[in-house]
């Protein structure tokens, strides 16, 4: 018999989680799967279950939870012989991971899309030691949105990180860095160094709008040391989907990139406290199968 893990954070989603297990085993039992349930109660327990799921051949592991959930999840999936096919049922507040694979965001309909046939590969990225499903930010700003409450984020949702970015870009100067991507090297201030791997970045769908799941490449946005008037347009671009082609931005896509600072700064990592620099990062293709839901 087929096997399956459901890895849930009870936590997430107002405290929702639980409510929706019931309904993925049902429809895991029905296509002929054994379920195991594995409720997270501390962090990096996500990752502990799916590590065991690919140590024991577990066909399938369907993520309940938010992007830090997801994130964990995935990390379990490291330099793992076997990667069980993953399920996401999305119960977070940006969920970008989800956008990205057009997994509706509503619990409900997400789990129905576990009926689907329909299996995508999808890239992953690689930063150090760790994975990530979405985005790495660094920067002073960085660290500002990993500030963002939980309560601000259920309130307000990707408008979170709009409303503490814009606050911390009034009042924070930019750092030196230097950024080395496939033997070419970047060295400057910058307020903010952002890598993406799909379109869909804290919730802002247009932010690198020709991105896509499966393309083999890191997104790389650099923003320079800019003033007020700056900030605002910056922000504009950002909702407008022009990002890349505002004069303080510097745009560019790569397999591999290296990032380091003279100064002391942190990360954001799909949503949650990175490691300080210097960071490794590159793009593992078409590293995992999601199921998505039919066209």
């Amino acid at each position: 018999m087929k096997q399956a893990m459901i890895i849930i954070n009870p936590s997430s989603g107002k405290e929702e989680a639980l409510e929706y297990v019931r309904q993925v085993e049902d429809i895991l039992r029905n296509k002929g799967y054994e379920v195991r349930v594995s409720e997270t109660a501390k962090p990096l327990d996500a990752t502990k279950f799916c590590l065991q799921a690919c140590k024991e051949y577990v066909d399938l592991v369907i993520s309940i939870g938010g992007d830090g959930t997801l994130h964990e999840t995935i990390n379990g999936l490291i330099d793992q012989e076997h990667r069980p096919t993953l399920g996401v049922v999305p119960l977070g507040t940006v969920n970008d991971f989800a956008r990205a694979l057009n997994i509706p965001l509503n619990p409900e309909k997400a789990i129905q899309t576990l009926t689907s046939s329909l299996v995508k590969t999808v890239d992953i990225g690689k930063m150090n030691d760790r994975l990530f499903a979405n985005v790495v930010a660094a920067g002073s700003l960085a660290e500002s949105l990993s500030s963002v409450s939980s309560e601000e984020k259920t309130k307000l949702g990707a408008f979170a990180y709009l409303k503490e970015g814009f606050k911390e870009l009034i009042k924070t100067s930019s750092h030196p860095l230097t950024i080395t991507h496939d033997g070419e090297t970047w060295s400057g201030e910058s307020l903010l160094f952002v890598v993406a791997l799909t379109n869909s970045v804290g919730g802002f769908e247009k932010m690198v709008p020709e991105a896509s799941v499966d393309d083999g490449l890191l997104h790389c946005f650099i923003i320079k040391d800019i003033n007020v008037f700056s900030t605002i347009t910056v922000g504009t671009s950002l909702l407008f989907g022009s990002l890349k082609e505002h004069k303080d931005v510097v745009y560019f896509t790569a397999k591999e990139v290296q990032v380091t600072s003279s100064a002391q700064l942190h990360t954001n990592v799909d949503g949650e406290d990175g490691p300080p620099l210097p960071l490794e990062l590159r793009i593992l293709p078409s590293h995992i199968q999601v199921i998505v839901p039919e066209e």
